[in-house]
């Protein structure tokens, strides 16, 4: 199969927590004919990938190195401290910074708040991942500050968590390559943005394309009955006025 003859196709990469269903159920909605693949990625290689062209769009979290890219901020998450349930903090609405001054509070090394450190105790290592923290929060070794996406990712029976005050926010975004912003990532933005059909920016899709050549071909034809039958009506009523 020649690059021509290849069915239009369209990447679409995501970290780790992001809901992306309601969009993707859009996507097949109004693109059938648009083939979509999704790729999850770690946080930390979101943006190198669409840099890589591995994927056409990525759904990532700010802040992140931004070179050459562009990207649309969708929404905030609240930020979360996970704890076991037997945890002393579990009887809180919320839980502040000095709530949490004298426990230790894990920082894995794919953390995606934009800190040097979080609060409380550092712990005598840093786990590789979110995961291994969780794992290690349910074994009583420490706290872990999370977006609440992430909370719920890696939720367990043992944990819970309470949103947590005067730490950062993370927020999600759609990103592509600033200087290739092609047709496709163009219907992906007008359906995270909420567009209707009418409204999407970028060509229209095939059958689109069709059905609006079709009204426009059409309508000179209604316009010339429209005009012929306004004119024989006033012909007929000027020849009533003679009688």
């Amino acid at each position: 199969m020649t690059g021509s003859d290849a069915p239009p196709s369209f990447t679409l990469a995501y970290v780790p927590g992001v809901t992306l269903a309601k969009w993707v159920r859009t996507w097949h909605e109004r693109s059938p004919e648009v083939g979509l693949t999704l790729i999850q990625v770690p946080a930390a290689e979101a943006a190198a990938l669409v840099r890589d062209r591995g994927a056409d769009a990525v759904l990532l979290r700010l802040p992140t190195d931004r070179t050459g890219l562009s990207a649309i901020p969708l929404y905030t998450e609240t930020t979360v401290v996970v704890f076991p349930k037997d945890h002393h903090l579990a009887a809180a609405d919320e839980v502040t910074v000095e709530d949490v001054a004298d426990a230790v509070v894990l920082h894995p090394l794919d953390d995606t708040l934009d800190w040097a450190r979080p609060p409380g105790q550092q712990a005598f290592q840093r786990p590789a991942t979110t995961g291994d923290a969780v794992e290690l929060v349910a074994a009583g070794v420490g706290l872990l500050v999370v977006p609440q996406s992430l909370a719920r990712l890696y939720h367990r029976r043992d944990l819970t968590y309470r949103p947590m005050s005067d730490v950062p926010e993370s927020r999600v975004a759609l990103s592509w390559l600033a200087d290739e912003t092609t047709d496709a990532v163009e219907r992906f933005i007008g359906i995270v943005r909420g567009r209707t059909v009418n409204s999407t920016r970028g060509r229209p899709t095939p059958a689109k394309a069709v059905e609006t050549r079709k009204a426009a071909e059409a309508k000179p034809t209604t316009d010339r009955r429209r005009r012929g039958s306004s004119q024989r009506g006033k012909r007929g009523q000027s020849r009533g006025r003679r009688r």
